[in-house]
């Protein structure tokens, strides 16, 4: 970098290693553990997320030694591969009886010499990565990053200033992909409200407008559900409601991973809250993609399913895919329109009735999943079309907005992945 010199980590910063871990004990004092999942996958930890944070309980000495303020820096200190060792995240704001967990290293800097969100952003340079994989101790399942190799990572120390407005640009852009997921999260437990209110207690807005069960719409004695359903609506299998289940393609013999620049979707891509997280994936060119989408046929109106537990992940696919396709291990299922709505099937495999039935059909002894068949013999109940349709026009919007936050966040990602380096080598710099 212009203007920079390199120093130890050490020489800037105190840094130890947390040995508090997730059990409770008596006679000690609870408190809010910033665990490793935690650091690993939060650029940022706000008063936002505060509330996701488990409870534990430490010890006196653990708490004075291992409690978080704003301005530090943790880093994960073990993982099973060396691409994930020392993810790191900042404390943004200071939040009452946070501690820092098992696995992670917490790093204090001096506030006259280094500003904490500038080493966050540096610590998650490709310099630093490269650092890590030649230094970090192991082999085969886990990997350390030691006290030493932490306290010795080389660390550009430019004037303060700039430091800050390296470090309040980053800030910003994270509040802003904090503030996209936090909406996601919220319109995903709308969409799992409105599917439950409609298919689970049957009180669908009836020809008036009404909810149809609590206004007395007519109901029938199901004998294969032991409950009563809505007249004309019928239980079926999954099969009767799918024109197509596909599979992407394993690149074993197939093609190699790491050239081009078409994103390689697996399980670990497909989230929660039903978005798409391309961060950490692996690519493959042109060539490849046509070898893959050839099995896969992936296109808009698709539901990507991942295969593997934890059960209940999916994607609607909303747009035909262009720079992306998918691995072995995630589903791509059509559904059958003239039966149900796409939007009714996506919102069936993220319900709590679908999840529990399929994880009590799950298979494997190490990575536990459902397969094809299994998918396709499993029972729901199906409404008429109608109420398919209008389901899907109440949650179209909804849909839509997630996906246009999901699109922003992974732009600002990207421009964030971009814009590090240049501004840490000094091929960008900000003006005031």
């Amino acid at each position: 970098m212009n203007k920079s010199k390199f120093m130890p980590l050490c020489k800037v910063a105190s840094v130890s290693i947390s040995n508090v871990d997730k059990k409770t004990s008596a006679n000690e004092s609870e408190v809010l553990l910033c665990n490793y999942v935690d650091v690993y996958r939060n650029w940022a930890i706000t008063e936002g997320i505060s509330s996701k944070l488990m409870k534990a309980t430490a010890n006196n000495h653990e708490i004075e030694k291992f409690s978080l303020h704003k301005g530090d820096v943790c880093i994960t200190k073990d993982s099973e591969t060396k691409d994930d060792i020392g993810m790191s995240t900042f404390i943004a704001d200071d939040i009452q009886g946070l501690v820092l967990g098992y696995h992670c290293a917490l790093i204090s800097p001096q506030k006259d010499v280094l500003d904490g969100k500038y080493l966050n952003a540096f610590l998650q340079t490709e310099f630093v990565r490269h650092y890590y994989e030649l230094n970090a101790s192991g082999s085969g399942q886990r990997y350390t990053l030691t006290l030493d190799i932490i306290g010795s990572i080389p660390v550009p120390v430019i004037p303060l200033a700039e430091q800050r407005k390296i470090g309040h640009i980053f800030s910003a852009i994270d509040r802003k992909i904090e503030s996209n997921n936090k909406i996601n999260d919220n319109l995903q437990h709308q969409l799992k409200l409105l599917y439950d209110y409609w298919f689970t207690q049957f009180d669908f807005p009836d020809e008036n407008g009404k909810p149809y069960r609590a206004s007395g719409g007519a109901m029938v004695w199901n004998e294969q559900l032991k409950c009563k359903t809505p007249q004309n609506w019928k239980v079926s299998t999954v099969s009767d409601c799918v024109d197509k289940i596909s599979t992407g393609l394993n690149p074993r013999d197939n093609f190699v991973l790491g050239n081009g620049d078409i994103r390689y979707i697996t399980v670990k891509n497909l989230t929660a809250t039903g978005s798409l997280d391309f961060s950490g994936c692996d690519t493959i060119d042109e060539d490849a993609r046509a070898i893959v989408h050839r099995r896969s046929d992936i296109s808009a109106g698709d539901i990507l399913f991942a295969s593997i537990a934890p059960l209940g992940r999916c994607y609607l696919i909303q747009q035909d895919p262009v720079d992306w396709d998918i691995n072995e291990s995630v589903f791509s299922i059509r559904s059958k329109t003239d039966t149900v709505t796409p939007e009714f099937m996506y919102l069936y495999f993220q319900s709590d009735s679908f999840i529990q039935k399929a994880t009590n059909t799950s298979t494997g002894s190490i990575f536990k999943g459902i397969r094809i068949n299994t998918l396709l013999d499993t029972a729901l109940i199906v409404p008429e079309l109608q109420v398919c349709k209008s389901f899907t026009d109440a949650v179209k919007p909804l849909l839509a907005e997630i996906n246009n936050n999901s699109s922003e966040t992974a732009k600002l990602t990207a421009l964030r992945d971009w814009l590090l380096p240049m501004l840490m080598n000094g091929q960008a710099t900000i003006s005031d």
